[in-house]
């Protein structure tokens, strides 16, 4: 695809942020839109959104359990940016800033070095980890009723749509995180479980492909970057009102309040 072409199609899903009018699916009108160009569509809303001062924090890897790529109809991972401003406090959360999200249980990790791939190993990984912290990740689509394939969802910074961390960081030495068992609780009744191996057989994994993915691309894994490593179940959709906690063994709890949307939002 040409430079005008992946402009277009950065600038309509833009415009969908703005609108909360969610857009058809890209590969309807662009069959052959590949990952490769779905990637520049990706980077063509990033470079929009630092130009408008917004800080990148880190990355978000999806699409890592078999869970997710069943639910999505996909076959492998993908990553997405993090902006600072995703970050929110899980306290209250305003649902109408979303078109149609859902939540998703993810052990994070925060690096202390950076790491620059390709040819990395997990004992790279492992020793430039800082932490790793229990998160929900709210997942949204700008592309309308989730009809997406692996180029749409990439092409749409992967889904991405905010972070909420929880507040026990743990060093990977404390626990085997790959065993650790995850419950989700949406308004009191569990909806899932799960465990760190349903991502890639364990969540440094997701590490360890990101910063892989990213050294073939020219670009480096930088110290302080926080990093999803990818869904231990499958995602669960929320509205307004809901509250959504999450339980992770050796990670503690995290928790999403749901308030409804707000007259601005809503406006």
């Amino acid at each position: 695809m040409n430079d005008t072409d992946i402009a277009d199609l950065g600038d309509s899903l833009l415009a969908a942020y703005d609108s909360r009018e969610p857009v058809r699916p890209l590969t309807e009108a662009h069959p052959d839109l590949q990952l490769e160009d779905a990637y520049r569509v990706q980077l063509h809303q990033v470079e929009h959104w630092k130009n408008s001062g917004r800080r990148v924090a880190g990355y978000k890897v999806g699409l890592t359990s078999l869970a997710m790529q069943r639910q999505l109809g996909v076959d492998q991972p993908d990553f997405g940016h993090v902006f600072s401003d995703m970050i929110l406090d899980g306290a209250a959360i305003d649902a109408g800033a979303f078109i149609s999200p859902k939540i998703e249980p993810e052990i994070s990790f925060v690096l202390k070095r950076d790491l620059r791939g390709p040819g990395l190993s997990v004992a790279d990984v492992i020793g430039a980890v800082d932490y790793a912290i229990a998160s929900l990740e709210i997942i949204d689509s700008r592309v309308a009723d989730w009809k997406i394939t692996l180029s749409d969802t990439v092409a749409d910074n992967a889904s991405s749509g905010a972070l909420v961390l929880g507040t026990r960081p743990v060093r990977l030495d404390v626990a085997d995180l790959g065993l650790a068992g995850c419950v989700l609780v949406k308004n009191g009744d569990v909806v899932a479980t799960g465990a760190g191996a349903a991502v890639l057989g364990h969540p440094i994994n997701g590490v360890l492909w990101l910063a892989n993915m990213l050294g073939s691309l020219g670009q480096t894994l930088e110290a302080g970057s926080v990093v999803m490593a990818g869904s231990i179940t499958a995602a669960i959709p929320v509205a307004p009102g809901d509250v959504v906690t999450a339980t992770f063994a050796h990670l503690g709890s995290v928790s999403a309040r749901f308030s409804p949307a707000s007259k601005e939002t809503a406006a």
